[in-house]
């Protein structure tokens, strides 16, 4: 099932070794009938719900880009039914106030006349959040959510709540409007495990969807993980060993790709203000175990590297005006970098 590697984690014992063997057997179908299940309802975005799904395994948090209509809302909601989550959804709007999402304290009085204060949990409080147009609310509203997501707790009247697990926020954005919006300043970029974009889907895809969408209404998808076996799975892909080879792979590409470090080429000198930081490569070294498991592979590959260093690097590099002048994108100068280290 797995390649013979030198691994990072060699002192585990061969005992959790097998038992994480049987559970990853138990596991990978479960999380490929997850996939195939919600691309029956989502049509033509197949990359799009892996990263998603590869994103939820990780323990991480996902923006979604793209234009309207392309079904980023049926994309979270079917994970939150076919995974078995509570699921909310915020629809961010200039006025929008960051109690809106965590929720406030109010004032009760009971049947004896005592005032005292309750806390009214915000939508905030799901296990899969929907924060829908992310940057049409202001700075202040956007951190009171990126708080949450760092933090996995709200802190309201000086108690402490804490969130749901599992806790995971998809937030989507229009690439195109930009007026009257508010764009994430790259410090709260880098809380995505992953900017997945999302593109027109191919016209057999869009047939497909016009015949199934237009008709009868269709049942809603079944659930297919429970509670417990999620969680498991977050914990199995956390345990994944990683080889030396992928380790290398990760530590050369994140490295190369700061302006700079001594390994850095030279379009990248020129065309970045900044890189990614040490979060970007924790992020791509457990995206790429949970890539694996998706893909019934107890460790993961160079390939899968390859195959995820757009979405989880792309949204944390500093293109400078002068490069962008010239064509170039975070995308392209990923996708030269990969292509000079293989």
């Amino acid at each position: 099932m797995t390649e013979h590697h030198h691994f990072t984690d060699i002192n585990r014992p061969l005992e959790q070794g097998e038992q994480d063997i049987a559970e990853a057997d138990r596991l990978a179908p479960l999380l490929q009938k997850l996939v195939a299940t919600i691309g029956q309802t989502v049509l033509g975005q197949q990359n799009v719900i892996e990263h998603v799904v590869t994103t939820i395994l990780s323990g991480g948090h996902a923006l979604l880009m793209g234009a309207p209509g392309l079904g980023k809302t049926l994309l979270v909601t079917s994970c939150a039914q076919i995974m078995g989550l509570k699921s909310s959804r915020i629809q961010f709007t200039p006025d929008l106030m960051p109690s809106d999402i965590t929720g406030a304290e109010i004032l009760e009085q009971d049947e004896h006349g005592k005032r005292h204060f309750r806390f009214l949990p915000g939508p905030i409080f799901g296990q899969l959040v929907l924060a829908d147009e992310i940057n049409r609310a202001s700075p202040r509203t956007q951190s009171a959510l990126l708080q949450a997501m760092a933090e996995n707790h709200v802190t309201q009247g000086g108690k402490t709540w804490a969130l749901p697990e599992p806790f995971h926020v998809l937030a989507t954005q229009n690439p195109i409007e930009q007026e009257g919006t508010y764009p994430l300043p790259e410090a709260q970029l880098d809380r995505f495990m992953m900017q997945i974009t999302l593109d027109f889907p191919a016209r057999a895809a869009e047939r497909d969807m016009l015949i199934q969408t237009t008709g009868e209404r269709r049942a809603k998808p079944q659930r297919l993980l429970s509670h417990n076996d999620l969680l498991d799975a977050q914990d199995l892909v956390r345990r994944l060993p990683v080889g030396e080879k992928v380790l290398d792979a990760i530590l050369d590409l994140v490295r190369g790709l700061r302006p700079n470090d001594e390994s850095a080429r030279d379009d990248v000198r020129k065309a970045l203000d900044y890189g990614p930081g040490p979060r970007a490569a924790q992020t791509l070294m457990t995206a790429t175990r949970a890539r694996a498991l998706l893909g019934g592979r107890l460790s993961p590959s160079v390939d899968d590297v390859r195959a995820l260093a757009i979405p989880v690097l792309a949204h944390r590099l500093g293109v400078n005006y002068g490069a962008q002048a010239e064509g170039m994108t975070a995308e392209r100068l990923i996708a030269d970098q990969l292509s000079a280290r293989s």
